[in-house]
């Protein structure tokens, strides 16, 4: 399971944005009902469940030690980069895919990660004589979610987590006592804002994903639509984290301006990079993106 990939995703179709912080999770019941997906899928009994996510110095956090203490739970910890995207999660889901595989560690292996970069590793696994299937995180419209289609060309088959799944596992993070001052725009109507994002795995490669819109189109480039979507993005992510943050992380946002929090930039880059068909995004475009984030700030 890459982490990065299932819960970020995950969060897109509980609160329409990838921020993980905006998410609540009952992990055992999550684990316990994709193992018995797993089961049912490879007619066989799951050996073991490999979780891999990021923590800072690959130190894991108390989360993370609670999952690792679930039983036939394997945690495996990459870190995270100085712009807060993971490093090394990859790299190790593809040496263990590798080395399982030919050590005939189990006959089929259940992936749940959309990214690109793993389609070498699920080849060669392949090669030692193992079917890989990949398991999708659904979308709102219930849809594989940011699946890379140059792994599912070389994985053995794709389906998707059940929809009831996600929905009795992962609820909206609602922080009593803080609510965000409504904003009046410019036909009397109020609006709340928006939400928190996470760059994830499945946006790396260079081509559309499933469910996103095709890279490159002549409406991508306008620079009227860019703006339209940085501002969507700000907007989705600005509420995201205030229904959820307490007043404290309020101010120590603004406290530490104009360095907008790890978790925060990594939703805002994600989000606005799955809007682009999971492009990855130039200087110009982060600045501008970054930019309107204090400004959205300043509004309210």
């Amino acid at each position: 399971m890459d982490v990065g990939y299932l819960l970020s995703a995950t969060a897109v179709r509980v609160t329409g944005t990838s921020f993980r912080n905006g998410i609540e999770v009952d992990y055992e019941s999550l684990i316990d009902a994709l193992v018995q997906q797993a089961e049912a899928l490879s007619g066989l009994p799951v050996l073991r469940v490999h979780w891999y996510d990021s923590a800072r110095d690959g130190v894991p956090d108390i989360q993370q030690q609670l999952i690792g203490e679930l039983s036939n739970v394997k945690l495996r910890l990459g870190r995270f980069g100085r712009e807060g995207q993971q490093k090394g999660v990859d790299l190790r889901i593809g040496l263990d895919l590798v080395t399982h595989a030919r050590n005939g560690a189990a006959d089929v292996f259940i992936l749940v990660s959309g990214d690109d970069d793993l389609t070498e590793a699920v080849e060669e696994a392949q090669a030692h004589g193992v079917q890989v299937i990949l398991l999708a995180v659904p979308d709102a419209k219930d849809k594989p979610h940011a699946i890379s289609r140059h792994l599912i060309r070389a994985a053995d088959g794709l389906k998707t987590i059940f929809p009831e799944t996600i929905d009795q596992t992962v609820t909206k993070v609602e922080v009593q006592g803080w609510r965000p001052r409504a904003k009046a725009t410019p036909n009397g109507v109020t609006s709340q804002g928006g939400s928190y994002a996470h760059r994830t795995s499945a946006v790396l490669e260079s081509g559309a994903t499933i469910g996103s819109e095709p890279a490159g189109s002549a409406t991508d480039e306008d620079p009227a639509y860019l703006a339209e979507q940085i501002d969507s993005v700000v907007t989705n992510v600005l509420a995201t984290f205030r229904r959820s943050a307490t007043a404290e992380a309020l101010t120590e946002l603004m406290a530490g301006r104009p360095s907008i929090p790890r978790d925060i930039d990594k939703a805002l880059l994600t989000d606005l990079s799955d809007r682009r068909g999971g492009i990855d995004l130039d200087e110009t475009v982060r600045h501008r993106l970054r930019t309107k984030f204090w400004e959205k700030c300043d509004e309210v």
